[in-house]
Parts: structure tokens; sequence; C-alpha cells
């Protein structure tokens, strides 16, 4: 069982999956630090200084925090629209690597005719080279 788990584990999709995760977490934190440190407090500010993760409602002996979810919207939104423009930024690039790739790999197809007056050259080139 455990040289299955170690197989499993160690699986390439696994392995990327974790670092995936631990990114995403790291990314997470600053896109949240952007939200809450920069945009909010201007967004706050365009609105005549609302500070929206003050805002709450009372309803009898509880507190609706609506402002928190508010803040987290935003959070949500702004990052998904980051993600969406790193995912296009990177598949803007694969796909020019990919054209370079594409271009390398399609050498020039030559004739028969071309491919025999490319031999005579060769051989002109060689005579020349030996006189």
């Amino acid at each position: 069982m455990w040289n299955e788990f170690k197989k499993f584990a160690l699986r390439g999709n696994v392995v990327d999956l974790a670092v995936g995760v631990i990114i995403g977490g790291a990314f997470g934190k600053i896109v949240s630090s952007l939200v809450n440190d920069i945009i909010m407090p201007l967004v706050g500010l365009i609105l005549g200084g609302i500070n929206f993760s003050d805002l709450s409602w009372k309803v009898g002996k509880a507190e609706v925090k609506y402002g928190a979810f508010i803040q987290t919207v935003v959070d949500f939104l702004i990052i998904a629209f980051s993600i969406f423009l790193f995912v296009k930024l990177l598949n803007k690039l694969y796909e020019r690597m990919k054209k370079q790739e594409d271009v390398k790999e399609t050498a020039p197809t030559l004739t028969k005719e071309e491919e025999l007056l490319t031999e005579i050259r060769d051989l002109l080139k060689q005579q020349r080279e030996t006189t």
C-alpha cells in the first residue's frame, strides 16, 4: 500500500497540481493585498469615504456583515480577472513559441529540379576547390 501511495503522490500531475495550489495561494494573497490596501480605499474615496468592511446590519443579537461580503465579491472578481489576463498572456506566449517551432520544423521542400540543380552546384563547387 505504501508503494502505491508513493507512486500516486509522486506522479507528475499530482506534483504539478500541488505547485499550482501553492502558487495560487500566494497569488491570492497578493491580489487580496491589492484589493484591501489599494483598490478598496480608492473605491471608498470615490463613494464618499465608505469603508465596505465596516458595513453591517444588526438583526436582533446577530450582526450581518454585508460589507465583508461585498469585499469578498470584489476580491473574487479581481482575482478572476487577474487569472484571466495571466492565462491569456500565457496562451499568447505559447502560440508564439509554437509558431516559431512550426517555422523551424517546416524546412523548404525542394522540387526534383531544384534538388538536381543543388547537386550540380555542389559538384561544380567541389571541382573548383580541387583545381
